[in-house]
């Protein structure tokens, strides 16, 4: 018999490369209808976050290497309603990267679609957690994310926030049920 090419688990492989965030950075755009309108005719918040996790979904998959799931949905914030007939654009990075989880925030914009000249409107943003996934389901490592610029430093920093709140929320949440 031929010897297997992959590494045996109790092989010590090397920890991947870092990446940087700019190498998984993803944007969509589409035009919202009516078919996504609520009964004040704007378009319905879970839309908006519909397309966000899609955004989201791409980042983590590039990032990871492979399949990623949306383990959490940390944080979303409305700014302004959505309208039919806007062009919706996510704007989707990694913003921190652990062993086998990481944040994507993604910042949604709108414009009309029939006046090029208004410019485009921060409407959300959102931060979600996907795990990395093996096609057993379960978890596997991902690159560290190396942050370049001052901007993304912030990013990683207020998502270690973020991550800290989420982690002591359950510790809460937990220990009360205890």
């Amino acid at each position: 018999m031929a010897e297997s090419a992959q590494p045996s688990p109790s092989e010590e492989q090397p920890p991947p490369e870092p990446l940087p965030p700019s190498y998984t950075r993803v944007s969509l755009g589409q035009v919202v209808t009516s078919r996504e309108a609520n009964l004040l005719g704007n378009i319905h918040g879970g839309e908006i976050v519909k397309l966000a996790d899609s955004a989201a979904g791409i980042v983590a998959q590039r990032h990871s290497g492979g399949p990623a799931v949306t383990a959490a949905l940390d944080e979303v914030t409305f700014l302004q309603p959505v309208h039919v007939g806007d062009i919706v654009r996510t704007y989707a990075q990694v913003n921190w990267a652990g062993r086998s989880s990481m944040e994507v925030g993604v910042r949604i914009e709108a414009q009309p679609w029939d006046d090029p000249t208004v410019s485009s409107v921060h409407v959300a943003s959102a931060y979600f957690v996907f795990v990395a996934i093996t096609p057993e389901g379960r978890s596997r490592p991902i690159p560290p994310l190396r942050p370049e610029t001052p901007d993304e430093v912030r990013r990683q920093r207020e998502a270690e926030i973020r991550r800290a709140h989420r982690l002591a929320r359950r510790e809460e949440i937990e220990s009360g049920r205890r």
